[in-house]
């Protein structure tokens, strides 16, 4: 090896060193600490640091500048792990603050910190507060990406300060979930938001040419011999309603339920409610709605919100249909009378995962017989149906294997009491990726099995995907399909809109990694889309996508969207009848969409976002020119 080898070698060495390995932190042990934002406990001065942040955006891989340095240390004690971050900037009175909802950071800057219990790189529990001291927290998976409906129970104070701004956090155990091993190796990452400066940092270098953020996560050691307290939680309620209306006497109802919430172990968890009532949860937003296909609702109810990540392999399960609106017919003029929903009895749930990665959850709920009174407004006539009592479940297996890759099996289950329709859907799923992170495989087969009673024939039908693609690197690229056969239905306890039709798709993209001379990011996609009816092999969708996103050097956003559908296509769901040979013919269209997006770090900012469409039909060529009816306009002040 000559000296020129050797130098190239110490190089790559180093580099390798520098963005390869995994930083490691080691927690210590301490008492009782207060959330004040004050760090004035004798122990955080002997708290290791984790410090040396490097950016995530938009210079990927750049160090951190000494005056935004970052420095975090993490104690434990055998209720939670505590966390003081101190976040420097030689401007703090620059520093964005916006009080807003949980879960919504604004135009705040943020703290986050990414646990991963088991260190299999498949699956972050996600904390962030603001400096604002909003919280919002989630579980992150490499395959549905952040999902914030989840909730947990944990403190923060944050405090501006004269050297920028600081973040203490208390997160319990009962918030996490980890094996039941006495020295315990969590993945670690933190993440710092500049958001004046449309820059992101974190402590374990995650490089953007690999798409599996979770890989790239630091070491957390130290933690060991914790006595987690018994997680035990039960939650009495009651409740009285007074129902009236001009059809009824005025009647009063009381309820009283209870819920239930056991740590099985670290790693399990046990939820159960018995004769629930969640009329403590918000209502629906009141929508117009004239679309061709259901309604689908955001669930609100805690017990189906906590903990579901498991559940939603597959996207079999839409939990509005349990306790949810009886499946009837009404006419115009009909509703149903009294209370619209099916009582629920009893829900659990228990899910977890093994320290081999191995991922278990069951969901059983029972719905109680319901007879249903539905007037008739105009006659006041009325008409008795049954909803019967029900059992749905689901259960979920997935492994996860080689910290990026899972295969799992989902069944979903519906049984009702009598001679009434029941339904079961099997699915397999798999997420397959090279161990680089630079080639993703993956796809799911699904049968559907329905019996609706004895005079009507069972019914079977399937639901299959495959997408392969290249996920790393500047240029990325992928292609995939779809089909959907004519008798799939999951909708006893699932959710799908349209079936008997097939699929055709692919991405191209490209995008820089690091600063230029003129943007400080940049990301470009070619889109093609088209989708086919079964029945009669014509063509539902077919569509052609360019899309520009670009930053300037000032962190002021440009974006540009161009979309055509340059071939006559069909709707055969807007005529809303079963006839085959009833269907909209939707004409030949191309449209542009602009957004601007300036700094929001200036004393005024504005977003603006005009478009123009034009549609190859009479009448319809002028159809969204530019003007104030059709440009969404966004005005910021601070």
């Amino acid at each position: 090896m000559n000296k020129f080898q050797g130098l190239f070698l110490f190089l790559l060495l180093t580099h390798f060193y520098s963005f390869g390995q995994k930083k490691v932190l080691n927690a210590i042990t301490a008492g009782n600490i207060t959330i004040d934002g004050k760090f004035n406990e004798p122990i955080w001065e002997y708290a290791p640091v984790a410090k040396d942040f490097v950016m995530f955006a938009p210079d990927n891989g750049r160090p951190i500048n000494e005056n935004k340095k970052t420095e975090v240390q993490i104690v434990y004690n055998d209720d939670a792990i505590f966390v003081a971050a101190k976040m420097y900037d030689d401007e703090p009175s620059k520093i964005l603050k916006e009080i807003t909802q949980r879960d919504n950071f604004g135009t705040s800057e943020n703290f986050g910190i990414f646990i991963n219990g088991f260190n299999d790189s498949q699956q972050d529990f996600r904390f962030y507060v603001s400096a604002a001291g909003v919280q919002a927290d989630c579980i992150f998976t490499n395959e549905n990406g952040e999902d914030f409906t989840w909730d947990a129970i944990w403190e923060s104070h944050v405090k501006v300060t004269d050297f920028g701004w600081v973040a203490e956090l208390k997160i319990p155990y009962a918030a996490l979930r980890f094996s039941k091993k006495k020295e315990q190796t969590w993945g670690l990452n933190f993440y710092r938001e500049i958001r004046r400066d449309r820059q992101s940092y974190t402590w374990n270098f995650i490089d953007s040419t690999i798409n599996n953020e979770s890989a790239q996560s630091g070491i957390l050691q130290g933690i060991e011999d914790i006595q987690t307290p018994t997680r035990l939680f039960f939650i009495p309620y009651s409740s009285f309603y007074l129902n009236s209306n001009r059809f009824e006497k005025t009647s009063g109802q009381l309820k009283a339920g209870l819920d239930i919430k056991y740590g099985i172990s670290d790693a399990f968890t046990l939820d159960a409610i018995l004769i629930p009532d969640f009329g403590q949860t918000k209502f629906d937003n009141v929508e117009l709605y004239l679309g061709p296909f259901e309604q689908q609702f955001t669930e609100n109810r805690p017990f189906f919100t906590e903990g579901t990540d498991l559940f939603k392999k597959g996207d079999l399960l839409y939990s509005r249909r349990i306790g949810g609106t009886p499946d009837y017919k009404l006419s115009d003029v009909e509703f149903f009378s009294g209370n619209t929903n099916i009582n629920l009895v009893n829900a659990a749930k228990i899910s977890g995962r093994t320290k081999n990665g191995l991922g278990i959850g069951v969901l059983n709920a029972v719905t109680e017989e319901t007879n249903l009174e539905i007037i008739n407004a105009e006659t006041g006539e009325t008409r008795t149906e049954i909803e019967p009592l029900a059992n749905y479940n689901e259960i979920v297996i997935d492994q996860r294997f080689r910290k990026n890759s899972s295969v799992s099996f989902v069944n979903t289950n519906v049984t009702r009491i009598g001679s009434f329709r029941d339904a079961n859907v099997s699915a397999a799923v798999f997420d397959l990726n090279t161990r680089e992170n630079t080639f993703n495989v993956k796809g799911d087969f699904k049968y559907s099995y329905v019996n609706e009673s004895n005079t009507i024939p069972d019914k079977k039908g399937y639901n299959t995907s495959l997408f392969l693609g290249e996920t790393s690197g500047k240029y990325r690229y992928g292609i995939g399909g779809k089909y959907v056969s004519e008798d799939f239905d999951n909708n006893d306890l699932g959710i799908n809109f349209q079936t008997h039709y097939y699929t055709l798709y692919s991405y191209n993209s490209y995008r820089i990694l690091n600063p230029t001379k003129r943007f400080n990011t940049f990301e470009t996609n070619l889109n093609f889309y088209s989708e086919f009816d079964n029945r009669t092999g014509k063509i539902q969708t077919g569509s052609a996508t360019l899309v520009f996103d670009t930053t300037s050097k000032k962190n002021d956003y440009y974006g540009i969207n161009i979309y055509s559908s340059p071939l006559k296509t069909y709707n055969f769901y807007e005529p809303r009848s079963i006839d085959d040979s009833k269907f909209l013919t939707v004409p030949e269209s191309v449209g542009v969409w602009l957004y601007f997006s300036s700094n929001y770090n200036h004393p005024f900012a504005i977003d603006i976002n005009p478009y123009y469409t034009y549609i190859n039909e009479k009448d319809r060529i002028d159809y969204g020119i530019l003007s104030v009816q059709n440009t969404d306009l966004t005005i910021v002040f601070h």
